[in-house]
């Protein structure tokens, strides 16, 4: 499977010189999809170098390549400090997460990740999972809808389309991505497309337990870094990209923390190397508009 077809590596070359990767250096790429991120740091290892990649997509595997450097983990990199302890690593020099959904999900209709295909509406990224889109528009309640499509989607008539999924799931199927669209197509509001897209990524973001995933992540990110290792974090969604600014600059999930008795603020264990976010370049955007919402922040261990 050609790499340029299954996913293009968003702000390759930021990534790249973000991680300032070690020739003989051990490195975690979070998100292998199409290998394209992966292809440039192995290029930058010498023989001694290592790199773990995980994907719970398993049609990511046809994309490692053969070299002996390369570790794949069929896992959610939520699982992080586990598999390095399984293969013996105590700490590793940087670590590399795209949370962008690949191309290749989105082109494949039987994933039921796009609007523009007519696919039973499933949207998991691993597909040993038994939970489905389809299984939250036919089981959540009315307040759970709601708040997911507010949260997740950020839809302005979130509590409107909670109501009519509700009232119309007892006599109509949502089975597929047009039952589905259907079925609600008389309360979208404004352009259609992006209106579908942003309840279409509420379901994604929810089938996957995508931010608890981040989370899980990122409290492991500190106890695997070595000290002057590098995290790279490319977000698409303002409330992810939240989540992991307030986590490198903080050190905690949190808000922010304080010293219960003194209001001492927890000093973070990471250094941001990035007071702002890396946005791709405009070539980048020419020629990949999927990176236009693309978000890079770069932290060390202190």
């Amino acid at each position: 499977m050609q790499e340029g077809i299954y996913h293009m590596p968003v702000m390759l070359n930021e990534v790249i010189e973000g991680l300032q990767i070690k020739p003989e250096g051990i490195y975690v790429d979070c998100t292998f999809g199409g290998g394209g991120h992966t292809k440039a740091i192995l290029s930058q290892l010498n023989q001694n170098g290592k790199l773990i990649v995980f994907d719970q997509d398993e049609d990511a595997k046809k994309n490692v390549p053969e070299d002996e450097r390369i570790t794949f983990v069929p896992h959610n990199f939520r699982h992080l400090q586990r598999f390095l302890r399984l293969y013996k690593i105590s700490k590793v020099n940087g670590i590399l997460a795209d949370l962008g959904v690949s191309s290749y999900q989105f082109d494949k209709a039987e994933r039921g990740f796009s609007t523009r295909f007519d696919a039973p509406i499933d949207m998991r990224m691993d597909q040993r999972q038994t939970l489905t889109a389809s299984n939250i528009l036919t089981t959540f309640s009315e307040e759970k809808l709601h708040k997911m499509f507010e949260q997740f989607g950020e839809v302005t008539n979130s509590k409107t389309l909670a109501k009519t999924i509700v009232q119309v799931r007892n006599t109509t199927p949502l089975s597929t991505i047009n039952e589905f669209k259907n079925a609600i197509g008389s309360v979208v509001k404004g352009n259609p497309n992006k209106y579908l897209a942003q309840v279409f990524q509420a379901l994604r973001i929810q089938v996957n337990d995508e931010f608890g995933a981040l989370r899980e992540m990122l409290q492991q990110v500190p106890g695997a870094l070595s000290s002057g290792g590098r995290i790279a974090i490319i977000t698409f969604h303002s409330l992810e990209d939240r989540i992991v600014k307030n986590f490198l600059k903080n050190g905690s999930i949190e808000e922010s923390e304080s010293d219960a008795v003194y209001g001492i603020k927890i000093k973070s264990e990471l250094l941001v190397i990035t007071k702002k976010p890396i946005a791709p370049g405009e070539w980048e955007l020419k020629n990949n508009p999927r990176a236009r919402s693309a978000k890079l922040r770069i932290a060390e261990r202190r």
